[in-house]
């Protein structure tokens, strides 16, 4: 069988339309954590939620039978043969989350992860990440494909594994294994943006670099690509205008992709201020401007459809600039750590300019794919700037497990330009979850009785008990915990 036939039929597979029964925890809303418990929701065959019915009191009825009358009432017609259901209503241990949104990850780093420790950032780039990249590069030859496929292959199913949905990608300047990429997002049915990466001047490694007409024919190549791919009817995966960042890029390369996302209405990422170092370099590269962010601002690449990696050193003329365009900001704690780049001042930048902030993995200089590692690295980072700056201002720089997980959904999709479609179980939006089990086969996590809240007789300290429950799994879980995961509907996952 091709591989274009493979595509198409993991892409077309049916969804039965499916009732949930059980808890939901979701953040609609920042620094609102809603737990709904004895909740039933309903998923139709486009992927969409069409029902939700909260705190559903059995009263001698099942739930299923409830919902079967419900639908009946409301003059839908459903043959029982073909509803599917599934049921977690009395163990406390699982529950539903929505799918994670990986703002900020370059797939082709994936075999970088955990290398390059004592680099900062400039050094990184030169010592490790462009020669990676290079070898992405000759798609005539058979063995870099074969290493294109497997690493993309790879990193694709990795983050599903961890509970990622959707995620917002950097391949690398070759346009034919972005495709690549883009197939098998497909394939393994991941919801994804795919970023050719541009950048037409790198002194630092110039074998990997390209000319600005090559960009502008990649760029052509793949936008006409995107719009013949997609399954019909829906739009799992889009083009994503990515100007490395500024240091290599050229004034007229920015200009094009500037205009290319406007015509075209693409969306936008790239870097922002993630080293003092970069900072310093982007000053002399282009002297007329007041500051890095004005840079992007001058090419016309801020908007509502802009995501700006990192952002941890940001002035406060940039943020009110950021907060006027209405960009994104991806906060990147393990990629901020592990390459010493700084501690964002997050909450700063959520509560008080009221800019949207969203995770990214950003493999590899982040260590792991996991957006769950990234939820518990946002809160003990915020912890630690919490400690340095004690009495230094006037709010607590610390951020609550509620203000995290809305950054890794909610903020995630509306960075992409999904919050109406996908972040939150809601009415309307489409069915990207994932089903976490405490329990599972060889968790890292130990679950006591004195840990597990009474679900049969719910009353004030359930709640509590659940968001205990809550805390070990994002401080003592990993991908083990997330048994099965849903993209449009679809089941990708399931251990």
């Amino acid at each position: 069988m091709s591989e274009s036939n493979e595509v198409d039929m993991a892409a077309m597979k049916p969804i039965p339309y499916t009732l949930y029964y059980g808890t939901f925890i979701h953040t609609p809303n920042l620094g609102e954590l809603k737990v709904c418990l004895k909740t039933l929701v309903g998923v139709n065959k486009s992927g969409t939620i069409d029902y939700i019915h909260e705190n559903y009191d059995h009263d001698g009825q099942s739930a299923l039978e409830f919902f079967k009358q419900e639908f009946k009432k409301q003059g839908n017609q459903l043959d029982p043969s073909e509803l599917h259901y599934v049921d977690i209503s009395d163990d406390a241990t699982k529950f539903f989350c929505p799918g994670f949104v990986d703002t900020h990850i370059h797939a082709s780093q994936y075999p970088n992860v955990g290398i390059g420790l004592g680099c900062q950032l400039l050094d990184w780039l030169k010592n490790y990440t462009y020669k990676l990249e290079n070898g992405f590069t000759n798609p005539k030859d058979e063995e870099c494909m074969k290493f294109a496929y497997d690493v993309y292959h790879k990193i694709i199913k990795k983050t599903l594994e961890n509970g990622t949905t959707c995620a917002s990608y950097f391949t690398t300047i070759d346009p034919h294994t972005t495709m690549l990429f883009a197939r098998l997002l497909l394939k393994l049915g991941q919801r994804g943006f795919v970023g050719k990466v541009c950048m037409d001047s790198n002194d630092v490694f110039e074998t990997y670099q390209e000319d600005h007409d090559d960009c502008v024919k990649s760029m052509e190549l793949i936008t006409s690509y995107y719009e013949n791919t997609n399954p019909k009817g829906e739009q799992l995966i889009k083009p994503i205008v990515t100007p490395r960042f500024a240091p290599v890029c050229s004034s007229g390369l920015l200009e094009y992709l500037g205009s290319l996302a406007a015509t075209k209405e693409l969306s936008i990422q790239t870097h922002i201020s993630e080293s003092h170092n970069e900072i310093e370099l982007v000053a002399k590269l282009f002297p007329e401007f007041d500051n890095y962010a004005s840079v992007y601002d001058n090419f016309k690449l801020l908007n509502s459809s802009t995501i700006l990696a990192h952002g941890i050193h940001l002035n406060e003329k940039e943020r009110k600039l950021i907060k006027s365009r209405n960009c994104s900001i991806s906060h990147c704690p393990t990629s901020n750590t592990f390459i010493a780049s700084g501690e964002a001042p997050v909450k700063k930048y959520l509560y008080e300019d009221k800019i949207n902030v969203s995770v990214g993995s950003d493999v590899s200089g982040g260590y792991s794919p996991s957006i769950l590692e990234v939820i518990k690295q946002t809160i003990l980072v915020s912890h630690h700037l919490s400690i340095k700056t004690r009495n230094e201002t006037a709010s607590d720089p610390k951020l609550s497990v509620a203000d995290a997980i809305y950054m890794a959904t909610q903020a995630g999709a509306k960075a992409v330009g999904l919050d109406n479609i996908i972040g939150s179980f809601d009415i309307g939006k489409r069915w990207d979850a994932q089903l976490i089990n405490l329990n599972s086969a060889n968790s890292n996590i130990d679950i006591f009785p004195c840990n597990v809240p009474d679900l049969k007789n719910i009353n004030k300290d359930t709640e509590t008990g659940i968001h205990n429950l809550l805390g070990k799994w994002i401080f003592c879980g990993d991908d083990r915990n997330c048994v099965m995961v849903w993209c449009n509907g679809r089941l990708v996952i399931n251990k």
